[in-house]
């Protein structure tokens, strides 16, 4: 209704569901709404309660704490839901960031608004739009994809799919794979994609690494970087469009295989699709794409 006030508007917390962005670094990024939230809910529902305790003891908060983590996620989103629906203020947290946001708290929100519980968010940090906003990168229009696959096939079919894009595109990745990653935005993407890799955000060691794909391939391969990082990639610049229908990886072993083996198509794909760790019919809608 127009003019009706959040539901935590109020000195008194109401019933639900509160979805709190906590600090990704720095521990001062947290807000007042955020702070209040934690100290008046019923309990805090944490990825780790060790991890928690660091904020809360921080600003004196004393709300007692229970553990919802990727392995205990669907026994314990059952038990938070029969607390909500009697009527209890829960707080979901996460390590650090926003819940469900390449973190946990998916099932537990979706199963509070398929039975009417109000959830209520209360923003916060984002290691996803820090890096966007300080990025030097166009952010008029961006993706985010979370993590990008770990196996390298799954990974270059997934920068092949963004490699005429008009946008930015971000991604999450680990450190230990960022110069194999790298290297296959070079050979996806090009040498001269914009890249940016944004790590340890808000921290201590906080760092910025802009240019080339293959210039910030460079400077990663003779370092050993550590920490949350974030991968940004720029939009395709102009041509890149019929650039795209270019052989891809896919098709390029694909036609080498029918080619110099002299093997029947099916047998070609079967063999692409699990030298690339892509499922068959994963590989044929490159090939097909790559064939427009």
């Amino acid at each position: 209704m127009p003019g009706e006030a959040a539901p935590s508007s109020g000195s008194t917390l109401a019933p639900g569901l509160y979805v709190v962005g906590t600090p990704i670094g720095n521990l001062e990024d947290i807000t007042l709404r955020a702070l209040r939230v934690l100290k008046e809910a019923d309990v805090i529902a944490c990825e780790d309660t060790r991890q928690t305790r660091k904020l809360l003891d921080r600003y004196g908060i004393a709300t007692p704490q229970l553990s919802y983590h990727e392995h205990n996620e669907a026994e314990r989103a059952a038990e938070l839901l029969v607390r909500l629906q009697a009527g209890e203020r829960i707080a979901l947290v996460t390590d650090a960031g926003t819940p469900g946001i390449s973190d946990p708290g998916y099932r537990l929100i979706t199963l509070a608004a398929q039975q009417n519980v109000p959830v209520i968010p209360v923003p916060g940090p984002a290691a996803l739009v820090a890096a966007l906003a300080a990025s030097g990168l166009p952010t008029d229009e961006f993706s985010f994809h979370g993590f990008l696959p770990a196996k390298r096939g799954q990974r270059r079919a997934a920068l092949e799919s963004i490699r005429s894009s008009t946008q930015t595109e971000v991604f999450y990745e680990a450190p230990h794979r960022l110069r194999e990653c790298l290297e296959d935005v070079v050979q996806a993407l090009g040498a001269e994609r914009a890249v940016v890799v944004a790590r340890e955000l808000t921290k201590v060691h906080e760092e910025f690494i802009r240019g080339t794909a293959a210039a910030v391939l460079e400077r990663v391969a003779t370092r050993e970087l550590r920490g949350e990082i974030t991968l940004l990639i720029g939009k395709a610049e102009a041509g890149a469009q019929e650039a795209a229908s270019a052989p891809t990886p896919v098709r390029e072993r694909y036609e080498r295989l029918v080619a110099e083996e002299k093997m029947d198509e099916k047998a070609a794909l079967k063999r692409v699709a699990k030298e690339m760790g892509i499922s068959r019919s994963h590989a044929y809608r490159e090939l097909q794409r790559s064939k427009k």
